[in-house]
Parts: C-alpha cells; sequence; structure tokens
C-alpha cells in the first residue's frame, strides 16, 4: 500500500528547475563574456571594444609601406614601388586589375585563417565557453581588421598607426575610420558615402585637422555612431547566441566555422568594392549625389570650425 501512495514526481517542477539553472548558467557567462571584452570599462560591449582588443593580438596590425612593397616588389621595379608606397598604388601606375587580384588573394588568405581558428575554438564546451567566446569574437574581428588594412593600403589609404611609444594606440580619427569600413563591410546605411567622402577628402588634400573634425564630431560623426549603435545590438546577439552553440561541443565549432568561411568573403568582398569606386584609387571615379553630399558638409561645416579652432590655439 505505501507503495502505491507514494506522490508520483512533478516532471513539470522538475523541468522548470533544470530550466531555470540553465538559463542561469547562461546569464552568468554572458556577463564574464562581457567582462571579458569590455576594454573600456563602460560596462558593454561595442564595436570599439573589440577593435582594440583585436589590435592588441599580435599580427593583426599591417604596416602599411611593408606590406604594399611585399605585394608589389615581384613585378615592378623599386622605383614603382618606393611611389606606391610614398603616394597610392593607382597614382604610381599600377593598374586596377592588378590591384583587385592582389585583393582578392589577400581575402581568400585571411578567409581560410580564419575559418580554420573559428572551427578550432568553437569546438569547446561546457567551463571552456567562457573562454572561447571572447576569443572566437576577438579572433574573428581582428582577421577582419586585417582584411580591412590591407585592402585600405591597396586602394590609397595612410597608415592607421598613430605613431605611439606605448605601442599601437589608434586615435579617436582612426578608430572612426575602421568602424565606417566595418559598416560598409556589413552593408550599415550611409557608411559607404561616408568612406568615399573621406577618400575624397583625402585625394584633395583636405587639411588632416578639418578631416579629424569631421570624424570625431562633424559631418561624418552620425555615421560612425550609427555604425557603432547596429555594432553594439550585433554583438550582444551574436554573444547569448554564441554562448548556447558553445553549450553543444564540436557541433558549435563546425556551425561557427561553417558560417564563417561562408560570411567572410562577401563582407570583405562589400568593401573592396567601395574602396576601388573613390578618387583615391579611381582619378575617373563618377561620384553619386549622397558622397557629394556628404563631402561637402564636410568641408563646409568643418571649414569654419577649423578656422576658429586655429583662432583660439594662436
Amino acid at each position: 500500500m505505501g507503495e502505491k501512495n507514494k506522490e508520483k514526481p512533478d516532471y513539470r517542477e522538475i523541468m522548470r528547475g533544470a530550466f531555470d539553472r540553465t538559463k542561469g548558467a547562461l546569464i552568468n557567462t554572458r556577463d564574464a563574456v562581457v567582462e571579458k571584452l569590455d576594454a573600456d570599462g563602460d560596462g558593454q560591449v561595442g564595436i570599439e571594444d573589440v577593435i582594440i582588443l583585436s589590435f592588441k593580438t599580435p599580427g593583426v596590425y599591417i604596416p602599411r609601406d611593408a606590406f604594399l612593397r611585399k605585394q608589389l616588389f615581384k613585378n615592378h621595379p623599386s622605383e614603382v614601388v618606393e611611389d606606391a608606397v610614398r603616394r597610392t598604388p593607382a597614382l604610381a601606375g599600377i593598374k586596377p586589375e592588378e590591384i583587385d587580384k592582389i585583393a582578392d588573394a589577400c581575402i581568400i588568405a585571411e578567409r581560410t585563417k580564419v575559418s580554420g581558428i573559428s572551427t578550432a575554438l568553437g569546438a569547446p564546451g561546457g567551463a571552456a565557453m567562457v573562454a572561447t567566446i571572447p576569443a572566437d569574437i576577438v579572433q574573428y574581428y581582428g582577421f577582419t581588421l586585417r582584411a580591412v588594412q590591407k585592402l585600405l593600403y591597396l586602394y590609397g589609404f595612410p597608415d592607421i598607426d598613430s605613431d605611439s611609444s606605448d605601442g599601437l594606440q589608434l586615435d579617436e580619427q582612426t578608430m572612426n575610420t575602421i568602424i565606417l569600413c566595418l559598416g560598409t563591410m556589413y552593408g550599415v546605411a550611409g557608411a559607404n558615402n561616408a568612406i568615399k567622402a573621406i577618400a575624397r577628402g583625402l585625394a584633395n588634400g583636405v587639411n588632416k585637422k578639418l578631416m579629424g573634425m569631421a570624424l570625431t564630431k562633424g559631418t561624418i560623426f552620425p555615421f560612425v555612431r550609427e555604425v557603432s549603435k547596429w555594432f553594439g545590438i550585433r554583438l550582444t546577439k551574436s554573444m547569448f547566441s554564441g554562448t548556447i552553440s558553445k553549450a553543444i561541443p564540436v557541433v558549435g565549432g563546425v556551425i561557427g566555422g561553417g558560417l564563417t568561411f561562408v560570411s567572410f568573403k562577401p563582407c570583405c568582398d562589400r568593401l573592396k568594392k567601395e574602396l576601388k569606386d573613390t578618387l583615391l584609387a579611381n582619378p575617373n571615379h563618377q561620384s553619386s549625389e549622397e558622397e557629394i553630399s556628404v563631402y561637402n558638409s564636410m568641408i563646409g561645416e568643418n571649414a569654419i570650425d577649423a578656422e576658429y579652432t586655429s583662432i583660439d590655439e594662436e
């Protein structure tokens, strides 16, 4: 009789308890991930944090001069190579088809590297999640930033290094330029026209201080802010979904590596397409109305600010 009267286990309560424990573990893991990725200490993870951490990783920073010399010396005499380093590959007479070919090879090389590492880092589950999620995010964007730098240099942009005795330190202007490149890669509205306006300014020899003001508080800055906001939402979602996928050993790695392989090249190709169609890379570039509007606003509005800043400094 005693056995018959024994209460049956409440499976709904058991399942609810298991769900609550799993949910709590995932939240704790996410909080730990945020702590590891929060490079500027503001309690949130943004694209600025990821860029800072990525550039602290050995091998992510690409020196412009050394990169261009390595890519061009096989097919061109030293004087042409040095002219490309001093000015731009396009101004040195390097054919657009050759620049595109080099760019494609760089994209493929970086995709191969990032996809293999993404699979390896995605494999561990359980307690290893806290370590692998930040590493996976940083390494993905690290290789993305390697591709960004190479494409910028091939299509006429200057070295991103901001001469610092403490190692690579990105100033706000450089940081915002990189953010716009990442926005262009992912199709964030307006980022491509902002990049083209910057390229036009560089090609026309616009004052560096004026360009900096446009990027940090003037016409270009709202585009930077929109891209940062977009990436903030994306990073938050990817961290949480990444936590769940990595809770399943091996499967998370296979999925992560496959998605990385598929998504990496189209993003790089999108940036390449926009960079090759700028006044820096193509003297015959046909500007869109949107690009001209951003550029004219950048020159018009910030020229007044630059003038007053100059007077104040004097």
